[in-house]
């Protein structure tokens, strides 16, 4: 590695690299709701730079000439931007898959219209509770009713609908309502995700961990619907890595398949990267997409496996799970080569237990978390004053 930051010359592409297949285009970070479990970056509030639309479309251009098929816009809440419009007719022009990530506040049918004539493919809505009083909470907002008008929208413009849903202590017992009201607004593919504890979802997991029993009755009720429906709802039911013996792959490997653009530019192979320390991810208004992907050293940083310790190092499995989660080992061990504790080869995997034990105890007795933070929704406010702590 050179000590500019990058592996070797940009004339040559290692060939044990693939090129990336998703490009996500996080926006912006500006987002109407205040999720306590949001992945944006804690600290969101200290750059509002956002690219322009001519820089999001060189983005774009030069990711679907390395290959990248799959384009997702995102943010924050992308419909946000303005230009939302002209980003999706530019993909498709490109020859994307082009998918709308969204809390549905802002698409109004005229926007809904607008998309579908510029190509848009795919819209994912996120619903928080089955109830307008759950779903309410849990976004510090009044969107339950607007929503449900989304929902509609999108199946009047004849998108497939998908639902999403992420999963917490507040919401997994409410599974079998949830499933419900999906099957009454005729949605297609429903993703029930428990939460992954990085950004607000970290910062607030002592509220949002669920107990054991909790997940095993809700996976229960899933397999039943499962079993019921067939292919007329298709469900996926993503467990929460703290309750598995095994890590999850990661994004398929560190900068494998998937590429993530920050509102500001910041290059990530995964959404939760910008919380490792000592690495410093490249810019796209700095750098080429092409560049960024082979020869950056935060991209080359732990592709492969010559970067893994024990047990990593040996273990058998390392090619299908990649070691697990960088992110997730940082948070958990303050070492983001370490093994993911999730894995009960690593030796911090009774930490994990630990925090997983602590959640049931909440559950069994609410008091016990009287002296825990209280939940930070997702705000401008919170997000400068754990910046100013996290210093």
């Amino acid at each position: 590695m050179s000590a500019a930051g990058w592996s070797e010359s940009p004339l040559s592409e290692p060939a044990a690299i693939a090129p990336p297949l998703w490009l996500l285009a996080e926006l912006t970070y500006r987002c109407p709701l205040h999720c306590i479990f949001c992945y944006n970056p804690v600290n969101y509030a200290q750059n509002r730079n956002e690219l322009t639309t001519a820089q999001w479309c060189d983005v774009m251009r030069q990711a679907r000439a390395l290959g990248a098929a799959q384009l997702g816009f995102s943010g924050g809440e992308p419909l946000l931007r303005d230009d939302l419009e002209q980003l999706v007719a530019e993909g498709h022009r490109l020859g994307y898959y082009t998918n709308l990530i969204t809390s549905g506040v802002g698409l109004t049918e005229d926007r809904i219209a607008r998309m579908r004539e510029a190509g848009l493919d795919h819209i994912q809505l996120s619903f928080q509770d089955s109830t307008r009083e759950m779903n309410d909470f849990l976004t510090s907002t009044k969107t339950f009713d607007l929503k449900s008008r989304v929902a509609r929208l999108i199946k009047q413009y004849e998108y497939p609908m998908v639902l999403n849903v992420v999963l917490h202590r507040y919401n997994l017992d409410h599974v079998e309502r949830i499933i419900q009201m999906a099957i009454d607004m005729e949605v297609e593919y429903l993703e029930l995700a428990n939460t992954q504890y990085y950004g607000w979802g970290l910062v607030n997991r002592a509220h949002l961990m669920p107990s054991h029993e909790q997940l095993k009755r809700a996976e229960a009720v899933v397999n039943a619907y499962r079993a019921k429906a067939g292919n007329k709802l298709r469900i996926l039911f993503v467990v929460p890595d703290y309750f598995e013996a095994r890590p999850k792959a990661c994004m398929n490997g560190w900068g494998s398949v998937f590429l993530a653009v920050a509102a500001d530019g910041t290059a990530l192979p995964c959404h939760a990267a910008k919380s490792l320390p000592g690495l410093e991810f490249p810019s796209v208004t700095q750098h080429s997409v092409r560049d960024i992907w082979y020869h950056s050293d935060a991209f080359n940083k732990y592709r492969g496996d010559a970067w893994m310790k024990e047990p990593c190092k040996t273990c058998p499995e390392k090619k299908k799970d990649f070691g697990g989660c960088r992110c997730q080992a940082l948070a958990l061990t303050g070492d983001a080569a370490n093994a993911d504790p999730v894995c009960s080869k690593s030796p911090q995997h009774a930490e994990v237990q630990e925090i997983v034990r602590r959640a049931h105890q909440a559950q069994l007795d609410p008091g016990a978390q009287a002296n825990s933070q209280p939940i930070l929704f997702r705000t401008d406010a919170n997000s400068i004053k754990l910046s100013a702590k996290n210093q």
